[in-house]
């Protein structure tokens, strides 16, 4: 069942308005066959501004405390041992996600759990890939506590990306596989797990939100 996400109501609504009135422009002031090639250009980035806002519905396939489920659709482009310096200032194992702009954004948790720190932070828009864009640029960072230890959620925003939605607070109990947040326009997801997890996924997979298991608590 194809769903709409609530974040993309004003804009395709607003897109709608400027296409029709565009569309009008284009009929009655141009030549017949660059009218419709753009009218067509039109109803293409319609369609995309569309899918990118789509919310599908999904299940958890195995509800597991010690699972550590994808919080978003893309693929894996990093995995490495990193000290964290705004929370843990420890040693963590980095997992990163990286949404392209035809990816589905919601974020989802993780795991279920209080949370512990939610903390927005004003930055930079550094490309996703760049490896200072976890601490320099605009983010929202979610600490989950669970029996098995604490997991670090940070939404990243990236080049395109200029809006990171985070609807969660602190003291919050939530449940494994809900929405936390949107990214608006493509970006990145980092995870930050305890050294000792199972990790289940290698670099490069492609993965889905709610759906894939990124790692697994002993």
């Amino acid at each position: 069942m194809f769903r709409l996400h609530r974040e993309g109501y004003s804009i395709i609504i607003g897109y709608a308005v400027i296409a029709v009135v565009l569309g009008l422009l284009f009929w009655f002031f141009l030549p017949r066959f660059l009218a419709l090639l753009l009218l067509a250009g039109l109803v293409v980035l319609g369609v995309l501004v569309v899918q990118f806002f789509r919310d599908p519905a999904r299940a958890l396939p195995r509800v597991d405390d010690k699972l550590i489920y994808a919080p978003a659709d893309g693929k894996v482009c990093a995995i490495e041992e990193v000290d964290e310096p705004e929370y843990f200032q420890d040693r963590r194992l980095l997992v990163s996600i990286f949404m392209s702009p035809l990816n589905v954004h919601v974020n989802r948790n993780p795991v279920s759990g209080t949370l512990a720190y939610v903390q927005y932070h004003a930055g930079s828009y550094l490309t996703a890939w760049h490896p200072k864009s976890s601490t320099e640029n605009e983010r929202s960072t979610v600490v989950y506590t669970t029996p098995h230890g604490e997991v670090l959620m940070r939404q990243v925003a990236g080049a395109v990306a200029r809006r990171i939605c985070c609807y969660v607070e602190p003291g919050d109990v939530v449940v494994q596989g809900d929405d936390m947040g949107f990214i608006k326009f493509g970006s990145r997801v980092d995870l930050y797990l305890p050294l000792d997890v199972q990790l289940q996924v290698k670099l490069n997979d492609v993965v889905q939100g709610k759906l894939d298991v990124v790692a697994k608590f002993y």
